[in-house]
This record gives C-alpha cells, sequence and structure tokens, in this order.
C-alpha cells in the first residue's frame, strides 16, 4: 500500500468515524429531547381534555338550573299534589268536566340524577275538547311527559274516551335556582291550536255510517221511503265494549247505540243475524292496522261462514275469517 492509499484509507476513516459520532451523539443528546418533546404533548392533551371536561360541566350544569327552574318543588309529595293541580285546571280550561275523569297517582319512580311522579289519567268527552286537553298537557310550561296516549271511541255518540300517564320530575338533588311562573301562556283558543282542527273537522274516531243511497235520475219521481222494521236495528248500532269472563264463562257486553243500553250476552245466543260461537282472546293483528295487536275478539256464525268483531268496534266492522284463522275446539250450533 503506497501513501497515497494509506491517505484515501484514513480520509475515508476520518469521514466513517465522523457519521458515528454524530449518530451516538444524536442518540444520546436528541432521545432525551424527544422523550420530553412527547411528555409535552401528553400534558398538552390532558390539559384540553380537563378544559372541555369543564366547559361540560359549566353546560350541564346550566341545563339542570334550566330544568329545574320549570319544577314545581324540591319535596317530591308538594311537586306531586300541585302537578295534580295544575291536571285538574287544564281539564277544566279544555271544556271538560272534571267529573268525568279519573286521576290515579302513579307512585314515585327512582331514575338517574331525579325522582319521577305523575298521574294515570283516564276520561271521555267530546272530541274537540279532548283534543284541546291533549294540546295544552302537552305544550304546558312545566317539566313533563306525555306517555301512553291513547283515544278510542266512547259508548256514546260523539264522545271519545282517552287514557294516558302525566309525568313530571324532580331533580336530586336539586340544585337552586328561582322558579320561573310555571301558568301556561296558551289556551284552546290560541292559534297553535288551530293546527289540529282537521282532526276534530274530520271526526276521525266516528263510528261507521252507511253510505247513502245514489240520487233518483232526473225525471223520475223519488221513491217512497222503506220504513225501517221496528225491532231490527242495524248493525252499526251495535258496540262490542267489553269480554269479561265470570265464573270461567265468557260474557259478551254490547252497547247498543241507538237505545242507549248496554246488553249481556253468552256463547250460542243470536244479536246481529248471526249465533255467537266462541270468544277468541288470541293476540291477533287488527284488521286495517296490522301493526296493533288486538287481544280479543267475538266471532260470530252467519250461515256457513264465520265472522270475527273485535273489542271495541261494532258489528258493521265485521271481518270474515278464513279457515285457518279459526281458533281450534270452536263451537258448532
Amino acid at each position: 500500500m503506497n501513501d497515497r492509499e494509506k491517505r484515501l484509507l484514513g480520509i475515508i476513516g476520518g469521514i466513517v468515524g465522523v457519521a458515528l459520532l454524530f449518530v451516538v451523539g444524536r442518540s444520546i443528546f436528541l432521545k432525551p429531547l424527544t422523550e420530553i418533546d412527547r411528555r409535552i404533548a401528553g400534558v398538552r392533551e390532558k390539559l384540553d381534555r380537563l378544559a372541555k371536561d369543564r366547559r361540560d360541566y359549566f353546560a350541564a350544569e346550566d341545563e339542570v338550573k334550566a330544568l329545574t327552574a320549570r319544577t314545581f318543588s324540591d319535596d317530591i309529595d308538594q311537586a306531586s299534589a300541585m302537578f295534580g293541580e295544575m291536571l285538574t285546571r287544564t281539564i277544566i280550561n279544555s271544556g271538560l268536566r272534571e267529573a268525568d275523569f279519573s286521576r290515579l297517582p302513579t307512585g314515585t319512580r327512582k331514575i338517574r340524577g331525579a325522582l319521577e311522579t305523575g298521574w294515570t289519567v283516564r276520561g271521555d268527552g267530546p272530541l274537540a275538547q279532548v283534543v284541546n286537553l291533549v294540546f295544552l298537557l302537552d305544550r304546558a310550561t312545566p317539566v313533563h311527559r306525555l306517555d301512553g296516549l291513547t283515544l278510542a271511541p266512547s259508548d256514546a255518540p260523539g264522545r271519545v274516551r282517552v287514557s294516558f300517564r302525566y309525568l313530571t320530575l324532580v331533580p336530586m338533588p336539586s340544585p337552586e335556582v328561582e322558579r320561573v311562573d310555571l301558568e301556561s301562556k296558551l289556551n284552546a283558543e290560541s292559534p297553535e291550536r288551530r293546527v289540529y282542527d282537521p282532526m276534530v273537522a274530520r271526526d276521525l274516531l266516528r263510528p261507521y255510517i252507511p253510505k247513502p243511497l245514489p240520487p233518483t235520475p232526473a225525471g223520475q219521481p223519488p221513491a217512497p221511503p222503506r220504513p225501517a222494521p221496528p225491532g231490527t236495528p242495524g248493525p252499526e248500532n251495535f258496540r262490542l265494549v267489553s269480554l269479561s269472563e265470570w265464573g270461567g264463562e265468557p260474557e259478551i257486553h254490547v252497547r247498543d247505540l241507538g237505545a242507549q243500553k248496554t246488553l249481556r250476552y253468552k256463547v250460542g245466543d243470536t244479536i246481529a243475524g248471526g249465533v255467537i260461537v266462541q270468544v277468541d282472546y288470541r293476540p291477533l293483528p287488527t284488521p286495517g292496522r296490522e301493526h296493533v295487536l288486538s287481544g280479543s275478539r267475538v266471532i260470530l256464525r252467519i250461515g256457513t261462514e264465520y265472522w270475527a268483531i273485535e273489542r271495541g268496534g261494532t258489528f258493521a266492522q265485521r271481518h270474515k275469517l278464513k279457515p285457518e284463522q279459526l281458533p281450534p275446539g270452536i263451537a258448532r250450533f
């Protein structure tokens, strides 16, 4: 190896040594700095998370205070009494009779952060006034929940049955707040109530009324009306109102809408041109509203065909049963 090669080898070795020294020095001095940067980023992330949690806490606190300001009291018994008083006042302001409605306390249920209390309400009245009641309760100022609302035709013409649960909350623990005026600013004559007028105008819960006869052609004298035979009301005059059992035997209670009285029948009796053959308690889809289950019905035999009337319907709303829809062991008369 000559001097030139020795110098070249020394230069290469020096370069490699400097590179190794740089790599070792970088790992020695820069690794702690990188670790410090990572820790700083972690601390900043924790601080951001704490700041967000703090903002969320104060926002939630404001929401709880705003909700508490619309409750009746910190005491559950006093809140239930005041809630019931407001409910009674709303029934009267809706144009309904207080005596036509029953109110039963639901009791107290503990949920996360509050106690729930309220009333179970059942009653009946004219459709327009019942819509007033539902509207005013739904738009009430206090914290509330309208649960399980059902509407159905009543036994009396022009009236509907309504039932629901009306619930309120008492936050526990309750923050110190100044409660707002809980008196509703709406009434049955408010413009917002007019949105529901089509429900009343169309009378959606009115029982079935047969289609009127076609008009007499021009040039022909109108035929004299045929008087209905006495004692033979049409099937639309009978409404199935109850299917109870007494002593293990089913009883069928039918409301005569014309005579305004309730009649009692048993299996084997004749009504509306058919024979009652069975009371069927199987839960089945309601005809025309298959998403709603009907829990009971009466089965009639008319000639050789079987027909069913769902509880709450009139005998004009009967529907024909196919052989596979008949219950097992159906009676023969």
